[in-house]
């Protein structure tokens, strides 16, 4: 196994192909209403991630439904995973919450993936989760967008948050037993070789779930794109970003399942994206290179559980 990968775990866990049906709520951010800002991530355009979405009036039942058409066929898949993708999916009252997941939870529907922020973490919503995980005998999970461990960088690209509301967030949701996905982006134009090692040491140190790995693309009508045409930041080549991603498996536990290498985004909308080049690649080139080096996941992951005294112990 080169990396524990999430279409492999999948199958494992489900016994087939599970692909994930992406859902739009009617909902946005709390760093873009006031709550702890106003113009949101540098990065963030003004749809959010969520550029596949349907729009976002459509009920989820209908959402589902509709891609559901065009993926199964596709896909020749039967079972789905419910995902919440845009904006922060935690940021409105609790109880509307539970109406849209209570909607998503179809007979097809393994699972339940919601994408949010740390900040919008909290014990009465985790609760409310796990009554609907319970309930309906179903899998929730949430994606979190932290991006990088190194806070200088995430008070650079305006987060609103930093690693303390992270780790609060992580630790709040293991009480319930619910899973975790971390969102990365490893070319971060103040990141280094040394963030991207301590991002996969932090992951394995909080026994993640799961992570996801994203390349940098800025976004047209962006702060980040104002920066980029004026040549404030640069961004790294596509030979370091791969040498990245091999590092940041190298340090990675290999419990951990890895839910992808890069992202993508529409080149219409985007000033950058993987440059210019196919992500998968991307991801085919980074998996040559492993296998041609012999390295794989968690090859370096030898720093936990008190790596300094293992000559006293037995």
């Amino acid at each position: 196994m080169i990396y524990n990968a999430y279409s492999d775990d999948l199958k494992k866990r489900y016994g087939e192909k599970v692909y994930k049906l992406p859902v739009g709520l009617p909902l946005t951010c709390p760093n873009r209403d006031g709550v702890c800002g106003v113009s949101g991530c540098t990065f963030c355009g003004e749809i959010g991630a969520g550029y596949e979405n349907l729009p976002a009036d459509m009920t989820v039942t209908e959402q589902i439904n509709a891609n559901r058409a065009h993926i199964s066929p596709k896909y020749k898949a039967e079972k789905f995973i419910a995902y919440f993708q845009n904006f922060s999916n935690t940021y409105l009252p609790v109880e509307k919450l539970r109406c849209y997941l209570e909607e998503a939870c179809q007979d097809d529907i393994v699972g339940i993936a919601i994408a949010t922020r740390p900040d919008c973490i909290h014990d009465d919503y985790l609760a409310m989760m796990k009554e609907v995980k319970e309930k309906y005998q179903i899998d929730i999970s949430i994606e979190l967008g932290l991006q990088s461990v190194n806070y200088h960088s995430l008070i650079k690209v305006n987060r609103g948050h930093t690693l303390a509301e992270y780790i609060d967030a992580v630790m709040r949701i293991k009480k319930y037993d619910l899973a975790i996905c971390t969102h990365l982006i490893l070319n971060l134009p103040w990141d280094d070789m040394t963030d991207v090692i301590e991002n996969a040491k932090m992951m394995s140190a909080l026994q993640m779930n799961q992570v996801k790995l994203h390349a940098l693309y800025i976004v047209k009508e962006t702060k980040m794109a104002r920066e980029y045409e004026a040549g404030d930041i640069q961004l790294i080549s596509k030979e370091e970003y791969m040498e990245r991603v091999i590092t940041f498996l190298e340090y990675l536990d290999d419990k951990i399942v890895v839910q992808r290498l890069i992202g993508r985004a529409p080149e219409s909308n985007t000033l950058f994206s993987n440059w210019q080049t196919g992500w998968w690649k991307i991801r085919d080139t980074i998996l040559k290179t492993m296998q041609e080096r012999g390295t794989y996941q968690g090859r370096l992951c030898n720093y936990l559980n008190g790596s300094a005294v293992r000559g006293f112990v037995k």
